[in-house]
């Protein structure tokens, strides 16, 4: 873990001082730079995701594909929302606007006396173990993140955003960041307060969200890999996500045809397990949505097109 931060950090130096300080510069914003050094840093770790993702997920999809791809524009939209939220684009809007608000208004309490938690620190010994700690962030994060999840299934207003991402039939490594973009806005900022609220120092939160959206692009992939009897049930493969994406399973309650639906988990199948959203069967079936497929409902088929179709359905217009 030294070694690997060391070589981030030096990457993240030489990318910024190169590139990222001089474009600042030039372009006036001088006094953004701890922003900017920032944003190099998830430049550099969506760099690595995607280099991942081409050497390693990707040959996988080829040897053991679920489906032949026959809707190539398809997945190209998809690499567009990767390409936009990996290399930095959206966590740098973010950072501009709604988090720097987050962050003002949090740091204006703390000048009222307000205290910095760090739940890690409730553990015996924690301080010493940068693992068990950074193990103690990931399951609370997972946790919060299955009901957020759950939520984007039981709202309509919420799934009227989120059915972007379930309207993908042609699934793949690239579909993960598939969303709408005010749907990501509102993931974001819940997140971000949660970690301000539990005290992740920047760095750990970093290596969470690098673990967690490079084991949900191999979970998205079109991948026909489970993880046998005792795997599946520790962390998500791709025969059970997929399950959460297929059409009538995914996104529906049991027999009823209302908003519901199986494998919410984002990491860990734990959650579905323990409040009774677990399908383990091992079956892989087309995906998408119900009205799509069976009544035509248009989901978009362009970038913009989608972002204005989930508008649309969020007016109920759509």
């Amino acid at each position: 873990m030294d070694w690997f931060a060391d070589h981030f950090a030096a990457w993240q130096q030489w990318l910024f001082e190169t590139v990222v300080q001089p474009l600042a510069f030039s372009l006036g914003a001088g006094n953004l730079l701890e922003i900017a050094y920032d944003g190099t840093g998830w430049l550099v770790v969506g760099l690595l995701q995607i280099a991942v993702m081409v050497a390693v997920i990707g040959p996988m999809q080829r040897l053991w594909p679920v489906e032949p791809v026959t809707d190539r524009r398809a997945v190209a939209v998809d690499v567009i929302y990767t390409v936009i939220h990996r290399l930095g684009l959206f966590k740098l809007v973010m950072f501009f606007t709604f988090e720097n608000w987050l962050e003002e208004g949090l740091g204006e309490l703390r000048g009222r006396g307000l205290g910095t938690f760090h739940l890690d620190q409730l553990w015996p010994g924690v301080t010493d173990g940068a693992v068990v700690s950074f193990i103690i962030y990931l399951v609370v994060f997972d946790f919060a993140n299955y009901w957020v999840h759950r939520a984007q299934h039981r709202f309509n207003w919420w799934w009227a955003l989120h059915s972007l991402h379930h309207a993908q039939r042609q699934m793949t490594m690239w579909t993960d960041n598939r969303n709408h973009l005010l749907d990501d806005v509102l993931r974001d900022l819940l997140f971000v307060l949660l970690a301000i609220l539990i005290g992740v120092a920047p760095g750990q939160f970093v290596a969470l969200v690098a673990l967690s959206q490079l084991s949900e692009n191999f979970q998205h992939a079109n991948l026909r890999v489970w993880f046998g009897r005792i795997g599946e049930r520790l962390w998500v493969s791709p025969r059970f996500h997929r399950l959460h994406h297929s059409v009538g399973i995914g996104h529906e309650s049991a027999g009823k045809g209302t908003l519901g639906g199986y494998n919410f988990g984002v990491l860990l199948p734990w959650w579905d397990m323990l409040f009774g959203t677990a399908n383990f069967e091992l079956r892989y079936d087309p995906t998408g949505v119900r009205d799509q497929v069976e009544q035509g409902r248009d989901y978009g088929a362009g970038f913009w097109a989608q972002q204005a179709q989930g508008l649309k359905r969020l007016a109920g217009r759509g």
